[in-house]
This record gives structure tokens, C-alpha cells and sequence, in this order.
């Protein structure tokens, strides 16, 4: 079957599957948020999620409606947003790429791990029989109650609790996500695994963080690693728990020369990868590899991210350096959208406080060593660092990316 005979099978499916959904959530609903989610279903599908069910229940579920009003806009674009009280919602793809890797059926009954705004829950609730899911703080889980109850989600059932206990008098539990990170897996929800059962996890440090699909064999567990990630570290007692429990506050990038890598040609460390692999070569800068993203369609992002500790009460400001190559590089919608090294600063709510740029220009230019210095704001807490295309079309070729404190010192 090709490629395009494949995409429309698929396309189809989601159609009938939506349509026995939609009688939950679209009813009446303004047309732009009805667009708005088809793309960012159609996004989904095309960076590799192929269940029709999942993709279903992406479309049926307003994630605008699960985001704060301010966030609205921007509810439909493949990102993460803040919800309050330093937590986020999970880009649409992570959550679609969990779900189907949870291999959610229709007579499940699911324990969630980290409620937050009820974005997940409701998503999985179009596909299972029941949905348990725990929030840790109790504002963030009120809502997501309120929210999932006036918008008729009848099988999701909302805790106040710490998450690293499950939720014992419902168990066992066919499959079990988890929507924070803990620094490995909690025993009680191992316990309440049922056999056979699977489990989609983060774990890791704080800023290292590895997805994980774990299967349940009687006794034993088969861990898979699935990739690098980013997730809100798990609290409560998991937070007591950790060996490591406090970051520097000083930036360490992990893999900037892209030289180790996880399945094949994906770079260990860095996450959300999209249209990008590692390349092994003699021409690399340093080392035997670099990272090598392509795009051929306008509008279409190319990256890779990585969040690294960044205490502005401690580094003023950054050095940031890359070498880089082009290959055909054109403008897509706006200069925003060219080749680039980019830095964005969150504070201690996780809510972003600005960003700057090391740009790699345009058109075709062989191996370059390009630098700056960026200011670090007072109140950040911790910083993304995105290397990519966002939009623009060529080849963009990266390699020994470096970001060191300049400035150090109380303020």
C-alpha cells in the first residue's frame, strides 16, 4: 500500500470512529475550534500516530476547554501550556503517542497519575470503560471535577491525593499512565498492575527523563524504552524519595555534540524530535555524528528540545554556541521560522517569561561556528533549549551545541 493510499485509510477510520464520538463534545460548538482540532489531528497522524481510535478521540475531545482562557489561543498548536500552580498540559501529540502506546480497549478501567487540567482522562475516557485518575494539588483537581462533570464525562472518577499511591480500592488496573515524573516506578502501582497489564511512565531526573513502557508478566517487568522526555517531576512522596534531589541551578546540556543515540538515529537526551536524526559522518565538527533535520513542507516544524536548570538568581547571563550548515534553506512565513538555536526561560510556575535566538540564517552555507550571549532573566527557574526549523524549508545541519553560565553570582 503507498504512503497516500495508507494516510487516507487512516484519515477514514478516524472519520467513522469521530463520528460515533462526536455526539459528547461538538454539539454546537464554533466551527474554528472544529477546524482547529482537525489539523492538529492531521499534525498527530503525520509525525507517526496511527490508531484510528486514538486520533478519534483527539477530535472529539476541546482540549481549549481544558486550558485557561488566556491559553485558548494556543490550545491546538503541539505544545505544552502552563495550567497553573507550576503544572502544564501535555502537548497533543505526547498525549496521542501515550495513549496508543497504553493499547487502551474498550472494557478497560485505567488509573491516571497527574489529572491535571482532565485533558488526558478525557481523551482516554472516548475509548475505555473507565477512567480513575489522581491530582495531587487540590485546587488543579476541583476543576478538572468541575470540568469533566459539566462536560459529561461520566466514566472519569477524580482523587485528591498523592498519585505514587494509586488508587488501592479500584484496583487492579488493566493499564496505568503516568503524566509526571517520578525518579523510578512506584512500587504501589507495580502492585496494582493487573498481570498482563501495561504501564506508560516517565522516570528520571529532573531534567533527564526517559518515556518507558512497562509490561506486566507475573512476577516480573518488561521495561522498553520508548524515548528521552520531558515531564513535571512527580511530588509528594516521590519527591522525598529522590537521591537527587536538587538541581544547580547552573545550564548542563546533555549530548550537545549528538554523538550518543537511543533507537538507531535518535539523540539520546534530547526530546520531541521531529524530522531530525543523527547523522554519522567524517565531515562532523566534532565527534563522528551531528543532527541532521530536513523539511519540505512550508509551515511544517524540524527540532529537537532539551530543558536544562537555569537559576537566574545564580547566572545572570549565557554563552551559546553551535556549529551549523544550511542546504537550501527558504523563509517560510516569517523570520521566526528560520534555522536557529533558541532559549526560553520559565519561572518557578512554569509559566514562560521570554526568549532569545541564536540564528543560523538562510539559503546554503557550509560548517560555521556561530555565538552569543544571552541575558538571563532574575526570576527564571529553568530554561528549554529548541534547535530547529519551525516552518522554514532546506536541511539544517547542527552539531557541538554549548551553553555555559557567563555571569555568576547572587544579583
Amino acid at each position: 500500500m503507498s504512503k497516500l493510499s495508507r494516510r487516507v485509510t487512516l484519515s477514514l477510520a478516524v472519520a467513522l470512529v469521530g463520528a460515533a464520538l462526536a455526539d459528547r463534545t461538538l454539539a454546537g460548538e464554533p466551527s474554528r475550534w472544529i477546524e482547529a482540532r482537525k489539523r492538529m489531528v492531521q499534525e498527530v497522524m503525520e509525525m507517526g500516530v496511527r490508531d484510528p481510535r486514538v486520533c478519534a478521540a483527539l477530535r472529539a475531545t476541546p482540549r481549549h476547554l481544558f486550558v485557561p482562557p488566556e491559553r485558548q489561543k494556543l490550545a491546538y498548536f503541539d505544545t505544552p501550556l502552563p495550567i497553573g500552580y507550576g503544572q502544564t498540559i501535555t502537548s497533543p501529540f505526547v498525549v496521542a503517542y501515550m495513549t496508543e502506546q497504553l493499547d487502551p480497549q474498550p472494557t478497560d478501567r485505567v488509573l491516571e497519575i497527574g489529572t491535571g487540567s482532565g485533558y488526558q482522562a478525557a481523551v482516554l475516557s472516548h475509548i475505555v470503560e473507565a477512567v480513575y485518575t489522581i491530582e495531587i494539588v487540590e485546587p488543579l483537581g476541583r476543576q478538572a471535577m468541575k470540568r469533566l462533570r459539566r462536560l459529561g464525562y461520566k466514566n472519569v472518577f477524580v482523587k485528591i491525593g498523592d498519585g505514587f499511591a494509586g488508587w488501592p480500592e479500584h484496583a487492579p488496573f488493566d493499564k496505568i499512565i503516568v503524566t509526571c515524573s517520578p525518579e523510578g516506578i512506584p512500587k504501589p502501582l507495580i502492585e496494582q498492575l493487573k498481570d498482563g497489564g501495561r504501564m506508560v511512565i516517565p522516570v528520571g531526573e529532573r531534567f533527564q527523563q526517559t518515556l518507558c513502557l512497562v509490561r506486566k508478566k507475573g512476577d516480573r517487568l518488561i521495561k522498553e524504552v520508548l524515548e528521552p522526555t520531558y515531564f513535571v517531576p512527580m511530588t509528594g512522596l516521590a519527591e522525598k524519595l529522590r537521591r537527587i534531589k536538587e538541581d544547580s541551578g547552573f545550564p548542563e546540556l546533555v549530548n550537545g555534540g549528538f554523538e550518543e543515540t537511543l533507537k538507531g538515529d535518535k539523540p539520546q537526551g534530547w526530546y520531541y524530535v521531529r524530522q531530525a536524526s543523527v547523522v554519522e559522518s567524517g565531515t562532523a565538527p566534532g565527534g563522528q555524528r551531528y543532527l541532521h533535520m530536513k523539511n519540505e513542507q512550508v509551515g511544517r516544524p524540524a527540532h529537537a528540545f532539551q530543558a536544562v536548570s537555569l537559576d537566574g538568581r545564580k547566572v545572570r547571563e549565557i554563552r551559546v554556541s553551535a556549529w551549523v550548515a544550511l542546504r537550501g534553506v527558504r523563509l517560510g512565513s516569517s523570520v521566526r521560522t528560520l534555522p536557529q538555536i533558541e532559549v526560553a526561560f520559565f519561572d518557578a510556575k512554569r509559566g514562560p517569561i521570554g526568549s532569545q535566538t541564536l540564528p543560523a540564517g538562510v539559503g546554503t552555507k557550509t560548517w560555521t561556528q556561530r555565538r552569543t550571549r544571552m541575558r538571563v532573566p532574575p526570576n527564571a527557574r529553568f530554561g528549554l533549549v529548541a534547535v530547529g526549523m519551525f516552518g522554514s524549508v532546506g536541511e539544517f545541519l547542527v552539531d557541538q551545541v554549548e551553553i555555559r553560565a557567563a555571569g555568576a553570582g547572587r544579583r
